[in-house]
């Protein structure tokens, strides 16, 4: 649990000072894995019967309390207050997620320190990450083989994508991997847009990587919101499996020829072919052969010889 403790008021520095800060409050802006965001608000008051000086100015430090050291150190104008009036002072600081800190707030009129407050923060570690859920799901993979050539696969990665939010999603980009199972070497990546849609909608983003054939791969779909990962996902393509095959777990590795399941319809259609008929109603002109005609002279031709070989 994140606690804040007041220490209370530093003493004034100089009699005639009329300022004093009478509050602070520490609000929790953004919290990362590492570092935590914090909008700190002084309220400082103008007890006198004068506006304060024009060159006033507030500066903010933030101790380590372990290590005692000087973590950070702003200083902002408040430019003069009103007599008997209030004005709040916001400051945003960024620290590191870990141990606690003692901030101290001091108010300077023309460079001369008037008065001061400080405040304690611990258990900064256990503050919680206020990142939303990215309203986009990985909903699954599908690969295609599109061409095998030397020795290397362009394989299609159709990710399907589903908005789960209440309305249309963020467009987030998306980082497309293919990690080399064994040796973790990446093979090939490339970006692309997740795109906005409708909520309940899914939609399929397709990337090409090529990658060297047989071998077995991760494919890892990472989701970017500026520089931060907001969804990671994985499905595996092995082009070089194996199976057990005996109790003793001995494994035997089986041949994939990945020039099998290349799928049609990658780069350039293919010219259209003119369209012939199955069965030709004409010989060919030039033609080698003797024709229909020719056979009919043939024929008659051994009818006559066999007849008169008969007579005689």
């Amino acid at each position: 649990m994140f606690l804040v403790s007041t220490s209370g008021c530093l003493r004034s520095f100089e009699e005639d000072s009329q300022l004093q800060i009478i509050n602070i409050d520490v609000m929790a802006k953004d919290v990362r894995s590492a570092f935590v965001d914090l909008n700190v608000t002084m309220y400082v008051e103008n007890y006198g019967e004068a506006a304060s000086n024009n060159n006033t100015t507030l500066t903010l430090k933030a101790y380590n309390t372990r290590t005692g050291l000087l973590e950070i150190e702003k200083e902002s104008p408040i430019s003069n207050i009103p007599a008997e009036s209030t004005r709040e002072v916001t400051v945003p600081v960024n620290l590191p997620k870990k141990d606690g800190y003692r901030v101290v707030a001091l108010v300077f009129e023309d460079g001369s320190r008037k008065t001061g407050r400080q405040i304690t923060l611990n258990n900064i570690e256990d503050l919680q990450g206020n990142l939303e859920v990215p309203d986009v799901e990985i909903s699954e993979m599908d690969f295609m083989v599109r061409e095998v050539a030397e020795n290397k696969v362009l394989i299609q990665n159709d990710i399907y994508l589903t908005n789960e939010g209440i309305g249309e999603n963020k467009n987030y980009r998306m980082l497309v991997k293919a990690r080399e199972m064994d040796a973790g070497l990446i093979a090939d990546k490339a970006w692309t847009d997740t795109g906005m849609f409708e909520p309940d909608e899914t939609v399929i983003r397709s990337v090409n990587l090529s990658v060297p054939d047989n071998y077995n791969y991760a494919v890892e779909v990472i989701l970017w919101e500026n520089n931060t990962i907001v969804r990671q996902g994985v499905d595996y393509v092995q082009l070089n499996p194996e199976k057990e095959i005996d109790k003793d777990k001995r494994l035997q590795t089986k041949d994939i020829d990945s020039g099998d399941f290349v799928v049609e319809g990658f780069g350039e259609a293919p010219a259209e072919e003119e369209s012939a008929s199955e069965y030709p109603t004409e010989e060919p002109m030039g033609a080698s052969g003797p024709g229909v005609f020719g056979v009919l002279v043939m024929l008659c031709m051994v009818y006559f010889v066999a007849r008169r070989n008969k007579d005689e």
